[in-house]
């Protein structure tokens, strides 16, 4: 009888620190979705098959928020060198307990030139779109005791012509939704506005990215100080256009969370992997997407307390 109350207890305890792993982050589980998704999708750039099994992905992923009035489609028109193309942004909302809201982001579409060529974009989009995944998974058993957090699933990042040109040519969903956020009233109510880009390279290194707000940039500094991960941040710089420009030309705080260093640079690929058909799942890890989304959670945490 004691034997069996005690392989009871183990059970138990067992249970317990199953279910409290899962309410953390967790990178095997975003690795898991990585790969469900870009091998679900395949290319996904705009108005392709891949493009519309991306979506329902997420619509799927999604349906207990869509169920509970938290999950919104925004359709938008992108004027392209190709022509007018459809665009859709998908925002989850978890509720806070204060006034504010925190933006996380991440594109989820494939580079349209690249169409021909099986570019899948396993850490160019498909990574961070299951980053933020997993992240609702931490907010399903964790709701959001500060500011409400929004995950923005946005649409046509890429260029659609030959030429990467943030004026004209890239950047379309962020654009679209910042302007109908100002229009809206919501702008102002975004205390800070979170990028992740390129974060799973299993060679991670998190640039220092300058064209992201001074005071979350050290924010970042000190997350990656309180979750034990400095060594995966900030040995290089640079400046990034990326889809926190449209956010940050209009005052929000903005914060590129990239490693935009990926893979061997060569004559050919001099940009290493980034918009080529080595883009593949063997290149990212499980390990590199636990760094980026403890990150994520640890900046949440901070800038609740920050007082911004």
């Amino acid at each position: 009888m004691k034997l069996r109350l005690v392989a009871r207890a183990l059970l138990s305890l067992a249970v317990l620190s199953a279910f409290a792993q899962g309410q953390k982050f967790s990178g095997v589980r975003a690795m898991d979705l990585t790969r469900q998704y870009v091998t679900t999708s395949g290319p996904r750039w705009l108005g392709s098959p891949g493009h519309a099994k991306a979506e329902a992905f997420i619509k799927k992923f999604f349906a207990p928020e869509i169920a509970k009035g938290q999950f919104e489609e925004d359709a938008f028109t992108a004027s392209t060198p190709a022509g007018y193309l459809p665009g859709k942004n998908f925002i989850v909302k978890f509720p806070g307990k204060k006034d504010g809201i925190i933006v996380l982001a991440s594109h989820y579409e494939t580079n349209y030139p690249l169409r021909n060529i099986n570019f899948v974009g396993a850490n160019d989009g498909g990574a961070t779109t299951a980053l933020l995944m997993e992240m609702a998974n931490v907010l399903r058993t964790h709701p959001p005791e500060g500011y409400s957090v929004w995950l923005l699933f946005d649409d046509a990042e890429e260029a659609v012509g030959d030429h990467w040109d943030t004026q004209r040519d890239a950047l379309y969903g962020t654009k679209h939704i910042a302007a109908k956020w100002a229009a809206n009233g919501t702008l102002p109510k975004i205390k800070a506005f979170l990028l992740a880009d390129m974060c799973a390279d299993k060679d991670l290194n998190i640039n220092r990215e300058t064209n992201s707000t001074p005071w979350l940039t050290d924010l970042l500094k000190q997350a990656a100080k309180n979750t034990g991960h400095s060594n995966s941040i900030f040995k290089l710089e640079s400046a990034v256009e990326d889809d926190h420009l449209p956010f940050k030309q209009r005052g929000v705080p903005v914060l590129d969370i990239i490693d935009i260093n990926y893979g061997p640079s060569s004559f050919m690929h001099p940009d290493g992997y980034h918009h080529t058909a080595d883009d593949t799942l063997d290149k990212i890890s499980a390990a590199s997407l636990q760094i980026s989304g403890d990150l994520f959670v640890e900046m949440i945490r901070l800038i609740n307390q920050s007082g911004h």
